[in-house]
């Protein structure tokens, strides 16, 4: 478990939970880093001071407020703690919905959430009425000198807390598209949406991350390890990448293409050894 980076305290109607915070994802990208081609040394970056071009340290680095164009007020982190202490030590809950009533498109960053020694049976008691309800209960919380929108979850054994986006920080879909207004208008037909409905059906599986891997990662990672073992860790290859293969240019009767579709996946299906099928809905997969 990663150091905690935030502690306060989960107010709930009267009762208080002192909780601590834990990142609850980790980066696992391809992690380039930019090299002087001549020396391969290291390239790094520097805090550049805007009007004088120079660079400064980060010990002279302070946090101001831009409270006109161009002049600014200075504040501590200490002064913003002071500022609402109360605010920047508590997740406070606000209200409970049903988990479904949130779209996607409001979710940011998990958390884990978890107990100091005191807390418990309030831990307990908040995590298990909050999974029998079957709610998600709203809060709000300041994390890195920001208040944010968050949703408090009951995550098996533990609490998550989710940040939210705010509502002005979804954008509304620009209607002026102009979008079909149901599959009928754009000329679909019913065959057309029944063969479709059956390749989601045919797809459809019950959820496990384990099953899916960042495959660009993959490659970029064999690729370097490859060159490493090779003698080549310094070589800049010039190759030709292959084109992009072209798909469905030549079909534009839609009906033709759901049923390749629906013919493809029955045969990977049937060619895949039985404990690697996709299980269906409602199967535990294997």
């Amino acid at each position: 478990m990663p150091r905690a980076i935030w502690k306060g305290a989960i107010t709930f109607g009267l009762v208080y939970v002192p909780v601590e915070l834990f990142p609850a994802t980790q980066s696992e990208g391809t992690g380039f880093n930019l090299l002087d081609r001549r020396t391969l040394d290291p390239v790094g970056y520097q805090q550049i001071n805007k009007r004088t071009g120079k660079p400064i340290k980060r010990s002279d680095i302070v946090r101001g407020y831009e409270y006109e164009k161009g002049a600014y007020v200075v504040i501590s982190d200490e002064e913003i703690k002071a500022a609402s202490p109360e605010s920047t030590q508590t997740v406070e809950l606000l209200a409970f919905v049903d988990a479904p009533q949130v779209s996607f498109l409001y979710l940011d960053t998990p958390y884990w959430l978890a107990p100091d020694k005191r807390a418990g049976k309030t831990y307990a008691l908040l995590r298990d009425a909050l999974a029998a309800s079957g709610k998600i209960g709203i809060a709000s919380v300041v994390l890195h000198s920001r208040q944010h929108l968050a949703a408090l979850v009951a995550a098996g054994p533990a609490l998550a807390l989710q940040t939210l986006r705010w509502s002005t920080e979804v954008r509304e879909f620009d209607a002026s598209q102009r979008l079909p207004r149901n599959a009928k208008a754009a000329g679909v037909s019913t065959h057309e949406l029944q063969m479709a409905s059956k390749l989601i059906d045919d797809m459809s599986t019950d959820w496990d991350p384990e099953t899916y891997r960042d495959t660009y990662r993959d490659a970029i990672m064999g690729l370097a390890q490859r060159k490493a073992r090779e003698g080549k860790a310094h070589e800049l290859t010039h190759v030709e990448a292959p084109a992009p293969e072209r798909r469905g240019a030549e079909i534009v009767d839609l009906s033709e293409l759901l049923k390749r579709s629906l013919g493809k996946r029955k045969a990977a299906d049937e060619s895949a050894p039985r404990e690697k099928r996709a299980p269906k809905r409602g199967k535990r997969a294997a």
